[in-house]
């Protein structure tokens, strides 16, 4: 079977893909692992939404507030205006983006990723197929490549591809509790503690009838299970029913480089696009598998290879500038517990509130109120050379 693309993965990133390429006319297909879940909190914001038209069923729960928690158990929270946060459930969000990817048209099949190999015929992409266990063969102009953190498409294919810092994720589903003071169906907690991660956070955040709790880090001496088990005996839920378990890499930082200059070009987490601070992936992911799809649809149309540049050239031109804000806010607040409790006193101002939440909401940084800018700049002057008093608001 031949291809113009072949999609390695089938989450976020490269159902999107392939649902673009199929849908303008292309013959795509994308290599799926069947049965796997990634941890995540599941946290999308409206405009993922509208642009990427989510179905209301889709949205498990529809949060409304989002509480930050210091070391020192100060509580600050933050309403939502003039919207909210859906909240997914990846077990059945992505399997709904590869059902509708193969209904626009693209070819779906189950099976690992094996490697790349090129002959007079073209690219060849080999998979080990999840039902026989023997490795096939498919034929392709292009390859993107979408399967994760630690994406073996990068490694063997683009320069510096295995090079991407990432922290170590984990979460548990839980079965949401009923009746406890400390849980709200309709709030996301977000734990800023170095006994539950020395320099991320944790989480709780509502699915509906369940709940993920989870957290991350970079040092590899944290025991992600045993900081897990804290979180959920802090949040009265150790008693919760666990419905799975699940852990990944999740990447801190895009490459430099998301192509090989002739045939392969990356997308998701395979090229580093997870907002820093906030570790949110799945609208970045979605952007990143829809970009990669231009760029592969250019160089279809072109012929040239550099036109898969474009992928990220276009993704950086939009959220280059978000990125490093978020990029410089994790260096300045995440590295010990009396630099969190300085950022969660900097949230109880209602301009931070607002224009972080703004931000978040539209997926780019508001530049309307200059003054809201100036005083929050100053607030976090004060804070980064010890002016004022953690507790300072």
């Amino acid at each position: 079977m031949h291809y113009d693309v072949i999609v390695v993965g089938g989450g976020p990133s490269g159902a999107t893909a392939a649902e673009d390429l199929a849908r303008s006319g292309h013959k795509v297909a994308f290599i799926d692992r069947e049965g796997r879940i990634k941890p995540c909190g599941g946290a999308i914001p409206p405009r993922l939404i509208a642009d990427f038209f989510i179905p209301d069923e889709q949205i498990v729960a529809k949060v409304n507030t989002a509480r930050m928690i210091s070391p020192t158990g100060r509580q600050v929270d933050i309403p939502i205006e003039n919207g909210f946060v859906g909240m997914v459930d990846r077990e059945h969000f992505d399997e709904f983006l590869r059902d509708r990817a193969k209904k626009a048209g693209a070819h779906r099949y189950s099976g690992t990723f094996v490697r790349i190999d090129r002959d007079g015929d073209g690219t060849q992409v080999i998979y080990r197929d999840k039902v026989s266990g023997n490795e096939m063969k498919l034929t392709t102009k292009l390859v993107i490549g979408a399967d994760g953190a630690r994406s073996n498409v990068a490694r063997a294919e683009v320069k510096d591809g295995d090079k991407i810092p990432y922290v170590i994720a984990y979460h548990e589903i839980i079965e949401a509790p009923k009746g406890t003071p400390q849980y709200d169906p309709m709030r996301c907690d977000v734990v800023y503690d170095g006994r539950i991660s020395p320099d991320f956070y944790g989480w709780v955040f509502p699915h509906g009838g369940q709940a993920s709790v989870g957290m991350g880090s970079m040092i590899k001496s944290v025991d992600v299970k045993q900081a897990t088990a804290d979180l959920r005996a802090a949040s009265g839920l150790t008693d919760c029913k666990t419905i799975r378990k699940e852990g990944a890499p999740i990447p801190l930082k895009p490459l430099d480089r998301w192509d090989n200059g002739q045939d392969v070009v990356l997308a998701g987490d395979a090229a580093g696009v997870v907002a820093p601070s906030s570790g949110e992936g799945i609208y970045y992911a979605m952007v990143g598998g829809r970009v990669a799809a231009t760029a592969a649809a250019a160089c279809l149309a072109s012929g040239r290879a550099r036109d898969l540049q474009l992928a990220r050239k276009l993704f950086m031109r939009e959220h280059k500038q978000v990125f490093r804000v978020l990029g410089a806010m994790q260096n300045a607040y995440y590295r010990s517990d009396e630099r969190r409790e300085r950022f969660v006193s900097l949230c109880h101002d209602v301009d931070v509130q607002k224009l972080t939440f703004e931000a978040y909401m539209n997926k780019k940084l508001v530049k309307a109120r200059p003054m809201a800018h100036l005083k929050i700049g100053i607030k976090n002057l004060a804070h980064l050379t010890r002016l004022v008093s953690p507790l300072r608001t």
